[in-house]
């Protein structure tokens, strides 16, 4: 009797989609092709491929805080406010007509408007410095930055230093000195420091604790010393602190007002109209007030 001969199976080497080059014997988790070093990722068992990493990685939800912000572990946005306004202080201690760049005076910011800004990212003396970055550390890293996520937390300090600077320009007026034809204009001295917007942080965490139904009494008596200070203290612009208080309150509550899924789309233009009603603030008090000749 005669059997069939047996002819032997084609054998295919495994080789990786991606680089055809390369013979892989390991495979993907998920979908089973053969994958090369290169394009392995790590997985609860085994590897998976790189293209099914990214595809996962479609249908998973970022995590969000209760105000629609990232949430995040790592508070990055106030590490890198501390890192700036520490170089800054460097820069003016080793050249001190840095300062007198970026200080605020209204005079000089009206055609140096990056000046109601960059003021809040120097400092004073050692001591305005390390109190402005502790509690920058204590309200801000701490709590507010995981509680808002970084790009909200951000709009809330810059959105505040801004407000500090313009509140202290509307509560001050030119001096207008006759001491040569045409006379002089001169709004007095200027301002540095990141209080205004580390009281915006303070007017933030009220506003947002009590949208959670949180306690912030600690916070209100931290307000009320510094507030007894700026006025007891000569020096001390408590019109900046005041101005950065309110428009933190300000933004926390558009934020607060509109963190249910449904008003998120709210939010940043709430924080346009913030930032649009500081501007024309600014713009109505330069316009009711003598240009200067200097700054």
């Amino acid at each position: 009797m005669s059997e069939p001969a047996a002819y032997p199976q084609q054998q295919t080497t495994p080789v990786c989609p991606r680089h055809p080059d390369r013979v892989s014997y390991v495979r993907c988790q998920r979908c089973g092709r053969p994958v090369c070093p290169e394009c392995q990722r790590p997985a609860a068992v085994g590897v998976q491929c790189v293209d099914c990493v990214k595809e996962q990685a479609k249908t998973v939800r970022t995590t969000r805080t209760v105000f629609g912000g990232n949430v995040t572990d790592t508070p990055g946005v106030s590490y890198a406010i501390i890192a700036i306004c520490v170089a800054v202080f460097v820069l003016q201690t080793a050249r001190p007509s840095v300062t007198e760049q970026i200080l605020f005076d209204p005079g000089a910011a009206r055609d140096q408007p990056w000046r109601f800004l960059t003021a809040a990212f120097a400092h004073a003396t050692i001591t305005h410095i390390l109190f402005n970055m502790l509690a920058l550390w204590m309200v801000g890293a701490q709590y507010l930055e995981r509680l808002l996520g970084g790009v909200r937390y951000a709009a809330v300090y810059l959105v505040s230093a801004l407000g500090g600077s313009v509140i202290y320009m509307l509560f001050t007026s030119p001096r207008t000195v006759p001491y040569a034809p045409p006379y002089e204009s001169f709004w007095g001295p200027g301002t540095v420091g990141a209080s205004g917007a580390v009281f915006g942080l303070f007017g933030a965490l009220l506003v947002l604790n009590r949208h959670l139904g949180r306690s912030s009494a600690g916070m209100y008596a931290t307000i009320g010393i510094n507030a007894v200070i700026g006025f007891v203290v000569p020096g001390i612009a408590w019109q900046a602190h005041l101005g950065g208080l309110l428009t933190g309150a300000a933004v926390a509550g558009v934020i607060a007002a509109t963190s249910s899924r449904e008003r998120r789309r709210w939010q940043w233009p709430g924080v346009a109209l913030v930032l649009v009603v500081l501007v024309a603030i600014a713009v109505a008090k330069y316009a009711a007030s003598p240009a200067p000749l200097f700054g």
